[in-house]
């Protein structure tokens, strides 16, 4: 059953991969970026009445009300949410300051607690509402000091957070699933020490096919968590 799906950040790396699958089962979008050129030029062939752009930028708080606005303006009312945009910063108790530590809390909660809020009344009138929330195993335990300790805070609030879409619409067939990838072969993690090798990390395209997963599936069969692994590890 095609959708109407709002997707954060879907302009490049996983986001586009989110983009491209949506489209091919046959869903129109709403992607919100920072650089609305930026849609075009990643999908150029894409009709008109099937993708729109739309201005998002977390460090501009009204554009999240904005671009729903625009949606339901333009497209009709949303009937999937996935808050894909996030960034990582190096942050602990020896590492980054206060300004990093500020825009891993900006980008990766402030910026899908808004738009949930915003989308929200649009979800619930659906009656068949999904909010995906891309998270990360780190989202559901700290591993070691080789990771962000800023980055693992914020995953674990978009986890919480998740939870709370489910308790905030579910007689209205609202459904939150927070995905919890391992490391994807984006370049956010190039360069990083410690992280998994380049050809043990998951594909974008895998983490779509998560997505489109969930989009797919109907109320009754609700996933509030799916974790991907990348590595060894006890049950997390």
């Amino acid at each position: 059953m095609s959708r109407l799906v709002m997707i954060s950040g879907g302009a490049r790396g996983l986001g586009a991969a989110i983009a491209r699958r949506c489209l091919a089962d046959g869903h129109r979008l709403s992607i919100g970026v920072r650089d609305p050129a930026k849609v075009a030029e990643a999908f150029p062939d894409v009709p008109a009445d099937r993708l729109m752009a739309h201005r998002f930028d977390t460090a501009a708080p009204e554009t999240a009300q904005d671009w729903v606005d625009a949606t339901v303006a333009r497209m009709g009312a949303p009937d999937a949410l996935i808050n894909n945009a996030g960034i990582l910063r190096m942050v602990d108790f020896t590492r980054g300051d206060e300004t990093d530590l500020d825009d891993l809390w900006q980008v990766n909660v402030k910026g899908p607690f808004r738009l949930i809020r915003a989308a929200l009344p649009h979800l619930r009138a659906s009656g068949r509402g999904r909010v995906v929330n891309i998270a990360s195993t780190d989202a559901k335990r700290y591993r070691d000091a080789s990771v962000s300790l800023g980055y693992v805070m914020t995953k674990q609030a978009l986890l919480a957070m998740t939870h709370a879409v489910r308790f905030a619409g579910w007689e209205d067939g609202l459904r939150g699933t927070a995905i919890c990838p391992g490391a994807i072969d984006t370049e956010m993690i190039d360069g990083i020490p410690g992280v998994t090798p380049k050809a043990e990390r998951l594909k974008p395209d895998d983490v779509a096919a998560i997505v489109s997963l969930v989009l797919s599936l109907p109320n009754q069969a609700s996933i509030p968590e799916i974790t991907a692994n990348t590595r060894l590890e006890s049950t997390i």
